[in-house]
């Protein structure tokens, strides 16, 4: 029996994919280098963005044909899904599963806890360890919440007992995972926040860079800043998603931060971490973001310098809160307004 497995969306799905490949496998199936060569298709979907859910509307065709040549052939659909997406993919695939809950997949005899399977890892030097699942931000654009759940935070001694065994496997990276990872709270002792978790793992003996995906300004803190500063193990690349530069769009987004409150933030790291790689997350097109508006991202984006930005063209996600709001900037503006920030950012990496 052979699998192909399909990942979309971002380094949490990617992790989750690493652990599906390996039940599969611990199930006796083989991976398959193509979709034709499969007898078992896994797509792992993102929902957070209409460009993702559009590639999977696109191989729903395919796989419709492999369905009509292969008659024993099985479908999944996994990863962040919304309901209506369910309601559209149900007559394509046979299962609409979740990854966290492997346990139920009907396909798989063994069946183990989600966090106790090895992963199949992608890369031998680099690795990526969830240490939250879900969210409780409800930012106006995310389906995260919904898809996802609420924040969920594994236990400090699990993560700690994980990260040992991966030092003495060889990796060299550590990537800590998380919708908001600096909401990170041990179960076991509430006092052990993200900031003290980040110097435990430092303490590991072994020679290797810890990294984490993705931070909210919000709660960014000092204590934070001043662990990350002394950290000879942190990687010095930080990814400090601000969304907008001006505050009446980071007001409708439920971003609880202001343009003057990331500048300040960002001061304060670059002030205690001289050579810190920062990038940012951005969306252009916000429903109702005025020439204006957007015109102080662009300022935001000159006064700060980001080494990397990525930048999101807006799209209406069914279920959030800005999904009642009108999309009222053009794709061709979304278009103008993504190259203009790409040609600062490119900028400034050659001032740099």
């Amino acid at each position: 029996m052979k699998y192909h497995l399909i990942t979309f969306g971002c380094q949490m799905n990617k992790s989750d994919s690493e652990r599906i490949a390996a039940a599969l496998e611990n199930n006796g199936y083989k991976e398959a280098s193509k979709l034709n060569e499969a007898d078992l298709i896994v797509i792992n979907m993102c929902s957070v963005r209409q460009s993702a859910v559009d590639r999977v509307h696109g191989l729903a065709v395919k796989i419709k044909e492999l369905k009509s040549k292969n008659k024993k052939l099985k479908t999944i659909l996994t990863g962040c899904i919304l309901k209506n997406d369910k309601k559209f993919f149900s007559g394509v695939f046979d299962y609409i599963l979740s990854a966290k809950d492997l346990s139920s997949w009907p396909i798989l005899k063994k069946k183990s806890d989600y966090f106790k399977i090895v992963p199949k890892y992608a890369s031998k030097s680099s690795v990526f360890v969830p240490i939250t699942n879900g969210c409780v931000n409800f930012c106006s654009y995310c389906v995260v919440p919904y898809a996802r759940g609420p924040l969920i935070c594994k236990d400090h001694k699990e993560v700690l007992k994980k990260i040992k065994c991966l030092i003495k496997r060889g990796f060299k990276e550590i990537w800590l995972l998380g919708q908001n990872v600096n909401d990170y709270q041990s179960p076991s002792d509430f006092s052990v926040n993200f900031a003290k978790l980040f110097k435990m793992i430092e303490n590991i003996k072994g020679s290797f860079k810890i990294f984490f995906l993705s931070p909210n300004p919000k709660n960014f803190s000092q204590e934070l800043i001043d662990v990350l500063s002394k950290s000879k193990k942190f990687g010095r690349r930080l990814n400090l998603p601000v969304q907008s530069g001006d505050n009446e769009i980071l007001k409708k987004m439920n971003r609880p931060y202001s343009v003057e409150q990331y500048k300040n933030l960002v001061k304060k790291i670059r002030k205690k971490i001289p050579d810190i790689d920062l990038s940012t997350d951005i969306i252009v097109g916000f429903p109702g973001e005025t020439k204006k508006q957007f015109d102080n991202t662009v300022k935001l984006f000159k006064e700060v310098g980001f080494n990397i930005a990525y930048i999101a063209k807006y799209s209406p996600r069914p279920g959030t809160a800005a999904f009642k709001m009108k999309d009222n900037v053009s794709l061709k503006e979304k278009k103008r307004r993504e190259r203009i920030l790409m040609e600062i950012v490119k900028k400034s990496c050659q001032k740099k």
